[in-house]
């Protein structure tokens, strides 16, 4: 399977002109737990992810103040459509991340999310042959 099997075609874009709390309720709204961030001063698209978000409010910052521009995910990484789902997963697992933006020819075509990743394999019929553990109480 590939990236474009699974990719989110439509994606929330910001600007970097937002700030946290309004990037962060449209994040809610849509159900998703990244941005594109499109500046036309930036040579490419821009990545806000809720763990951003959660880490300018960790460290006290004021969501209301902050601008998403200053809080963007560093070394981005980029996927291809035509790219496998297993290789996607591995850019994710090995950079620590949950999201790649999604471009061909240069162009912003969507976002795959490591959520999207399993959604994609678990309705191919994947199976997981881990055993259950029961949550610590």
């Amino acid at each position: 399977m590939q990236v474009r099997e699974g990719m989110s075609a439509t994606s929330l874009t910001v600007g970097p002109g937002h700030s946290l709390r309004e990037a962060a309720r449209l994040m809610h709204e849509r159900g998703v737990g990244s941005a594109i961030v499109l500046d036309g001063d930036a040579p490419g698209p821009g990545l806000l992810t809720e763990r951003d978000v959660l880490a300018a409010i960790g460290r006290g910052l004021d969501p209301d103040r902050e601008r998403v521009g200053d809080h963007l995910t560093s070394d981005l990484v980029f996927a291809a459509p035509d790219w496998s789902l297993e290789r996607a997963a591995c850019e994710m697992v090995r950079g620590g991340f949950r999201h790649l933006v999604v471009v061909e020819g240069g162009e912003l075509v969507g976002v795959l999310s490591m959520r999207d990743v399993v959604r994609v394999w678990t309705e191919d019929g994947a199976v997981c042959d881990l055993p259950l553990v029961a949550a610590e109480p």
